[in-house]
């Protein structure tokens, strides 16, 4: 090979310019997107071609036929035959026109679900694989740390191992269809100063470690992945881009990593604009390739000419180049494009992007997802005994589909720039799914107003008398309010759409306190890419929502599953996997935290969250007894947990058994709980079930004060509780608040929840030095009991 055919391998070229849709696209993408010049410019080959069906909308047959084609083009004109890899944004499904769109990553950790996860990956592996597309774009596994940051709805958790082993089961699933996915973002990107998109990560060498690659680890060495996007953050003054610290030395001498490590669009071109390390395109693109990235998207900038004269003139060995490429060439070997017939056969012409499929996982997610937060005997309304006959449903989120759906879905990512151009797919509002839930819950149907009240921006108040009209006339009023996702200041939350408040966006909650006035019982639900501050409506001290749900960007069967919660039809069963705040001023916040991070009396700032971590509620009431704990365990080995969980209401429900820990001394402070291992346990009424965790050590590692990862002997409290703040229990109290009787007004008084009694584990043994060859997964084995007690 040539240096320029080697270097035309490690290079993105983005066929479509419309639109938005990356950081200062404008300024660095200026000249693609002309396909008229392909043929100029792929004459030396190709790596990548960009968002091929994501940038505009295009029907995805005649799209796959023009694909066919110039692959063949690639194969027949170039010297070296070689096609181009396809990558798209896969974050919420396939972002591409009449795409199924499911629940944003954050609704994944709400639901706690890493098989159902696995299974949504797949499916949109399955669509990528018919299109003739090789890599997505995700999973994204930065661990919230500020909810200030607009790209929290892209994220699964606050905690690592939640956000690991859910990650990594999306891309066991989507890998499983022989496409690869991609990590994002390597490493640290949440932990921007003042929650600031881009800002500068001042994490300390621990909390890299012990936080922020977690999910990585697992991702690489459990899951597998081929591919790795880096990070556009500086840590500690070092930007990821120009580390081989973590690219090389970590990702792939110690972790053993050998797929390929892409550059986040422009990130080597800002290592010379954004960050001054580099003087010039040259200079970033030889920063950049040293540390290890491989291919350069989404385009070419820096690693074209700029790198071919650092090589041609000496200043740059070119056997940085030749690693890189030998990489790409094995990417592309192992998805089949080196093979002579790889686009032997014909397009497909006929692909259905939204199937029943597809839109049965987008549901049944969406509904594991849904997080009940406050109710004081208004849901379900099918347990009013007699049905309302007058429902409003109102708020500037109630009847827009938009609403439901992250930043990084087609909608909102691209078809802003092409107004008039429909969704493609059914994706029903809250209203338009309220309509014909009641009959599908056996309830008779009640005449349903619809008022906006206002917008999610903005202070316009006048839609105000026509929404509380329209509650002061109902039984029951639905106030559907929250977030408008979209990019750079399109929006409240997303990608470069960072808050300084946490209240919510415009005069919202104006609007919800003037119809709670009204004296009609109101469920609050809550759209968001964000947890916001939200104390009024939980804990204030004058009236309040008598339901107060949270959903997570649910995507398109997002409104058929609220609608299902509300009536009754499905118990929600959602856990908050982020702490909910309640202040902005407590932030940044995260459950993790060493004694002196919480309330004390040194203090007079209590960052206690408004809901923990874990906490969700449920139409059943479930209990917890009989704790067992193995007594004691080697360092390097793995002790069992068991609990009996029992469903002590009266209708079917799922609970989310959480296993806590606390290392009760060690050589650095450590957190006072810990989430160790979860499962999600479905029970009839009267139903027990005995849930046994198998826990490795390596759980409890951390980083010593050599910075080396240990699990030191000493005494290990655990339990298993409602939610991260959940406080000792005798076994049988009811940990959710329950399913409160029809017609009474009892209020949750407060985020306590229940917990089994703490048994404590000895670590015994010496400091374990934990490698990678260590396990990183609870093993969890749920065995049914059958009826216990009396309903």
């Amino acid at each position: 090979m040539t240096l320029e055919e080697k270097l035309a391998q490690l290079v993105g070229y983005w066929i479509d310019q419309n639109g938005t849709v990356a950081p200062m696209q404008a300024e660095m993408a200026a000249g693609e997107g002309d396909q008229s010049r392909l043929g100029e410019i792929t004459r030396q080959g190709i790596g990548h071609y960009t968002r091929v069906y994501g940038t505009r909308p295009v029907e995805p047959e005649e799209r796959a036929a023009w694909l066919w084609a110039e692959q063949r083009r690639l194969q027949r004109e170039t010297r070296l035959g070689i096609p181009a890899l396809v990558h798209e944004e896969v974050l919420t499904g396939l972002a591409a026109w009449r795409a199924a769109t499911f629940p944003t990553p954050l609704a994944w950790g709400a639901s706690f679900d890493p098989d159902l996860v696995h299974e949504v990956g797949e499916a949109i592996g399955d669509s990528m694989r018919e299109l003739g597309i090789h890599q997505g774009l995700a999973p994204v596994l930065d661990v919230v740390r500020d909810p200030r940051w607009g790209r929290v709805d892209e994220c699964i958790g606050e905690d690592p191992y939640l956000v690991g082993t859910v990650g990594t089961s999306f891309v066991r699933g989507m890998q499983s269809t022989g496409v690869h996915a991609t990590l994002k973002h390597f490493v640290g990107y949440s932990g921007s100063r003042g929650g600031r998109n881009h800002g500068p990560v001042s994490a300390g060498p621990r909390e890299v470690a012990d936080v922020f690659l977690p999910p990585f680890e697992m991702a690489v060495l459990d899951g597998g992945v081929r591919s790795v996007m880096n990070s556009y953050a500086e840590i500690d003054g070092v930007p990821v881009a120009a580390n081989p610290a973590l690219l090389t030395d970590l990702l792939r001498e110690r972790w053993g990593f050998d797929g390929v490590v892409v550059a986040d669009y422009f990130a080597i071109a800002f290592l010379e604009v954004m960050h001054r390390v580099a003087a010039d395109r040259g200079e970033a693109a030889a920063l950049a390739l040293q540390a290890g990235i491989d291919v350069e998207l989404p385009n070419g900038d820096a690693y074209l000419e700029p790198l071919a004269e650092r090589v041609r003139s000496g200043a740059l060995d070119e056997r940085y180049v030749d690693r890189a490429v030998l990489r790409a060439l094995a990417q592309k070997e192992a998805l089949g494009l080196l093979e002579p017939d790889a686009f032997a056969g014909e397009p497909p012409s006929s692909v259905d992007l939204d199937s029943p499929r597809h839109r049965d996982l987008a549901r049944r997610l969406a509904e594991e997802s849904v997080v009940l937060l406050a109710n004081d005997g208004v849901l379900p309304l099918a347990g009013w005994g007699t049905a309302p006959a007058r429902v409003a449903v109102v708020g500037p989120n109630a009847d827009r589909p938009e609403a439901l759906m992250g930043c990084y879905s087609f909608a909102n990512h691209v078809l802003a720039h092409h107004p008039g151009v429909e969704i493609g797919f059914e994706i029903p509002s809250v209203a338009e799914a309220l309509a014909r839930a009641f009959a599908e819950a056996g309830l008779p149907q009640p005449e349903l107003v619809h008022a906006a009240g206002c917008d999610v921006e903005g202070d316009d108040r006048s839609g105000f008398d026509e929404a509380v009209a329209a509650a002061q006339g109902a039984d029951v009023a639905v106030v559907v309010v929250g977030d408008q996702a979209g990019l750079f200041g399109r929006g409240t939350v997303g990608e470069g759409n960072d808050a300084e408040s946490l209240e919510l966006p415009g005069v919202q909650r104006e609007l919800v306190e003037a119809l709670v006035a009204t004296g009609t019982p109101v469920v609050l639900v809550l759209l968001t890419g964000r947890p916001y501050a939200i104390g009024w409506a939980l804990e204030g001290a004058g009236p309040r929502p008598g339901a107060v749900l949270q959903a997570f960007f649910p995507g398109q069967g997002g409104g058929l599953a609220l609608a299902d919660v509300i009536t009754g039809r499905v118990n929600p069963s959602g856990r908050l996997p982020v702490s909910l705040p309640r202040a902005t001023g407590q932030m940044p916040y995260g459950y993790l935290q060493p004694l002196l991070g919480g309330p004390s009396d040194v203090t007079s700032a209590d960052p206690t969250p408004l809901r923990p971590f874990g906490f969700g509620l449920s139409y059943t009431a479930f209990a917890y007894g009989d704790l067992e704990v193995d007594a004691s365990v080697p360092s390097s080995g793995a002790f069992t947990a068991s609990v009996t969980v029992t469903n002590t209401g009266t209708v079917a429900g799922t609970d989310v058994v959480q296993l806590y820990g606390h290392d009760v001394r060690a050589t650095v402070t450590r957190p006072v709980s810990q989430l160790l291992g979860y499962a999600r346990v479905p029970l009839e009424p009267g139903e027990q079930a005995r849930v046994r965790f198998r826990v490795p050590t390596t759980r409890v590692a951390f980083s010593d004060r050599r910075l080396v990862r240990v699990v030191e002997p000493g005494d290990l409290e655990v339990w298993v509780g409602a939610h991260a703040a959940a406080s000792d229990g005798d076994g049988a109290t009811n940990h959710t608040g329950g399913a409160i009787p029809a017609g009474t007004r009892e209020r949750f008084a407060g985020p306590g929840g229940a917990a089994t009694k703490r048994a404590v584990v000895a670590i015994t043994g010496d400091v374990h030095e934990v490698g990678v060859e260590d396990p990183r997964w609870v093993e969890v084995d749920v065995a049914r009991l059958g009826s216990r007690v009396a309903v």
